[in-house]
């Protein structure tokens, strides 16, 4: 006789997933690969997922770190993180046709950087050194940029102009620790500028309210999302210091049984670059296991929506990253 299956609460957070900008950068790619024909190359993963990057391979798309890979005069993609202007440059200087992919809410921290230069501010960009968001960021404003991780970074920099100062966000940061790391550069620098934390993306926010909606509600956390996707890594941040067992799952084989040993309620999300067929495994695997209910915690509802490149104005682009979500499984 079989033994009896231990029973498992499934808390999936509401909202999760692809964001605005992640679903505009995917159907950008696929609309190219439709309307030209492959290849497409594409600088950069299009997001940070590589189920998403493999689905698009698949169709034609080809994936580049740097320009020199490209052909002289071949249509080519910038990621949703945004490029520096030598990239730009680079582009112009081999005659590739491009199609910029970079979140529009990025875009909007570019343009802020930029006016505070032009105004004489020293910049600071709170953000991780070395993530492509931030590289293009920093490569799209005029001087320096002093780049500021950690609390630390803000109690030792030093700026030339401490009277004349100003701060942008990465968008994919921890609300929390963005807010600690603003606190302090206000009390060293009084004049400073800079939008408190609104620059950190409205799906970034939703996503960690989202995880912390669920703290009280489950012991173990699981978030969908790629190692090197930044939203994904705070969300399993913020599920740590809630308290909770908190695993960054990339796919439904990543996961080890035993981080559901002691495990009665487990909440479920996944990062703003993790198609929901990914979730849709990992339930999956965990109802092959237990004996599942599944409950969905309301949260906000997204309605936000990025207008595409002119190049594609008349395209109806309302189920194509959907659709790719689905054959990526």
């Amino acid at each position: 006789m079989a033994a009896e299956r231990r029973s498992l609460d499934v808390h999936l957070a509401t909202p999760r997933g692809f964001c605005a900008g992640v679903e505009r950068a995917i159907d950008i790619v696929v609309l190219a690969l439709e309307r030209f024909g492959p290849p497409i190359y594409v600088r950069h993963e299009i997001v940070h997922n590589r189920h998403v990057v493999d689905a698009l391979r698949r169709q034609g798309a080809v994936f580049v770190e740097e320009l020199d890979a490209v052909p002289d005069g071949a249509r080519t993609i910038f990621s949703a993180h945004g490029v520096a202007r030598s990239v730009e440059h680079e582009a112009r200087l081999k005659n590739l046709e491009v199609i910029d992919a970079t979140c529009p809410l990025v875009a909007k921290v570019h343009r802020g950087g930029q006016r505070y230069a032009a105004n004489g501010h020293a910049v600071i960009l709170i953000g991780h050194e070395g993530h492509p968001e931030v590289t293009g960021t920093v490569g799209q404003i005029d001087g320096p940029v002093h780049i500021v991780g950690s609390i630390e970074d803000a109690e030792a920099l030093r700026v030339e102009t401490p009277d004349r100062v100003a701060y942008i966000t990465q968008t994919t940061l921890s609300v929390r620790d963005t807010r600690d790391i603003i606190d302090v550069l206000k009390r060293r620098f009084p004049a400073i500028s800079g939008p408190d934390t609104r620059d950190i993306c409205y799906a970034t926010q939703n996503r960690q309210t989202a995880v912390m909606a669920l703290a009280d509600r489950v012991d173990t956390l699981f978030v969908v999302g790629a190692s090197n996707s930044s939203n994904s890594n705070r969300l399993r941040e913020i599920g740590e210091a809630a308290g909770l067992s908190s695993f960054l799952v990339d796919n439904a084989r990543s996961i080890r049984p035993n981080w559901l040993d002691a495990t009665r309620h487990l909440g479920l999300t996944a990062g703003a670059s993790a198609p929901e067929s990914l979730v849709q495994d990992v339930l999956g695997w965990v109802s092959e296991r237990f004996d599942v209910t599944v409950r969905t915690v309301a949260g906000p509802v997204e309605n936000t929506t990025f207008r595409l490149p002119s190049i594609f104005a008349d395209a109806d682009d309302a189920q194509r990253s959907k659709t790719l979500a689905a054959q990526d499984s």
